[in-house]
């Protein structure tokens, strides 16, 4: 069993932003020892994930990719996984930081 086994599979991400909840869906697979994913959102492509770390003695757990739709803007996610629930917050571009809240599915 791998130290990121917790977080393998599919999550559903919602983003509190202040045009309400966005919801995206997240998998999370280990690629030969590596963490790796991709993100999709109803409104654009798949998403490969450019960076994945974790950390298993405290559950923090950071992503970061690109997104193309609505617009271009890099996404830095920093959360804490507790059970089958991480929450934290993402960075978005020059648009703010909000919370976000993943549920694994």
């Amino acid at each position: 069993m791998s130290e990121f086994e917790s977080l393998l599979g599919e999550w559903t991400v919602t983003v509190k932003a202040p045009t309400g909840a966005k919801p995206s869906s997240l998998i999370l697979e280990d690629v030969n020892g590596v963490l790796a994913g991709k993100q999709t959102s109803e409104d654009g492509p798949v998403d490969v994930i450019d960076s994945i770390t974790f950390d298993s003695s405290s559950g923090a757990i950071e992503w970061t990719n690109q997104i193309q739709k609505p617009m271009k803007l890099k996404l830095e996610f920093k959360g804490v996984l507790e059970g089958n629930t991480i929450s934290g917050k993402v960075k978005t571009g020059f648009m703010g930081t909000f919370k976000f809240e993943a549920e694994k599915v």
